[in-house]
């Protein structure tokens, strides 16, 4: 594949619906559909049935992990794939009157995206490190997860077992991450391009190594977006909600929740200790700009620079215009 994206028009379309055991495939132009296992060898014999004399462009939506066999099948084949956000294609939904929600109509729903639709970023298959250091990360975030979930009940625990419970899985789940931190550093250091990254983000004030690790894991694309695409795709870029004379409050949506989080603990960091930071949230406050505002402009500030500083190669300087 040449490109990141897919440009044009299509009309050569295979949607699949995805589900954990069957797939629901709707074919343009024909405007036929099929349900398949969600198999490796049965959606290889699709495509290959499909391609003949074509080269159909292949959709489906992120599924938890369920569509793996999707994408990585359409590699293998020679397509081009793109993963669907699922709020982008419920917005198409919407747009297409369609308020019944079954995985035919789904399915054809997302064939008609990917025709409508520009620029679809095309899906690449992550490196074997990439799927590693995913995984780690992703374990390292959930035992963070449950931590917060115990440490909660630990402020009402009443009963004297109950809190010695508690404690004991709060602990356990701490020495889990700490083990964790531990290979994630490891596969980092042992991996040229990951131990290049992270040099560079964290040579940004405020990122730190566990910073660089999930923006390595969860935010692969990082460097080769615009601008706009690096705080969209964090979920960063504020939208408008404006009608007529009203001028309503930009929000944000979507995104990498992961990247996000990490971002914010960054981003607390940056506004400590770089003075660029500080004079950049000072200007907002004056604006009459809210805390919580004041946070996601730095965290969005933040995102930009990591994208510049790996798309240059260069490190950051120690400050940053604001």
């Amino acid at each position: 594949m040449s490109s990141n994206f897919h440009e044009g028009h299509r009309t050569n379309i295979i949607a699949f619906e995805v589900s954990k055991a069957s797939l629901t495939v709707h074919s343009l132009p024909d405007d036929r559909q099929v349900t398949i296992p969600n198999t490796a060898p049965a959606i290889r014999r699709l495509l290959k049935a499909k391609t003949k004399g074509s080269n159909p462009f292949v959709i489906c939506e992120a599924s938890g992990g369920y569509e793996r066999h999707v994408l990585n099948c359409a590699v293998e084949v020679g397509l081009s794939a793109h993963r669907a956000h699922g709020t982008r294609t419920r917005n198409f939904a919407k747009f297409l009157g369609l308020s019944a929600k079954t995985d035919a109509v789904d399915a054809r729903m997302l064939a008609l995206f990917a025709a409508k639709s520009v620029d679809l970023r095309l899906w690449q298959p992550p490196a074997p490190e990439t799927v590693e250091l995913r995984g780690l990360r992703r374990r390292r975030d959930d035992l963070a997860q449950m931590i917060r979930i115990e440490q909660n009940r630990l402020e009402h625990p009443q009963i004297k077992h109950v809190e010695r419970s508690l404690k004991r899985h709060v602990r356990a789940m701490s020495n889990e991450i700490k083990e964790l931190d531990t290979q994630i550093a490891a596969l980092v250091a042992a991996t040229p391009e990951f131990r290049q990254k992270s040099g560079l983000l964290t040579s940004v004030i405020g990122v730190g190594l566990k910073t660089a690790a999930a923006c390595l894991a969860y935010l692969p694309e990082l460097g080769s977006l615009t601008k706009g695409e690096a705080a969209s795709i964090v979920g960063l870029a504020p939208h408008a909600q404006d009608s007529g004379t009203l001028k309503g409050r930009r929000r944000i949506s979507g995104g990498r929740r992961e990247v996000r989080s990490s971002l914010y603990m960054a981003a607390l960091t940056a506004l400590r200790l770089d003075p660029a930071m500080q004079a950049f949230a000072h200007r907002l406050k004056e604006r009459g700009k809210p805390a919580k505002v004041v946070i996601t402009a730095i965290m969005r500030k933040l995102a930009v620079i990591l994208n510049a500083v790996l798309k240059t190669g260069e490190p950051a300087r120690r400050t940053h215009s604001a």
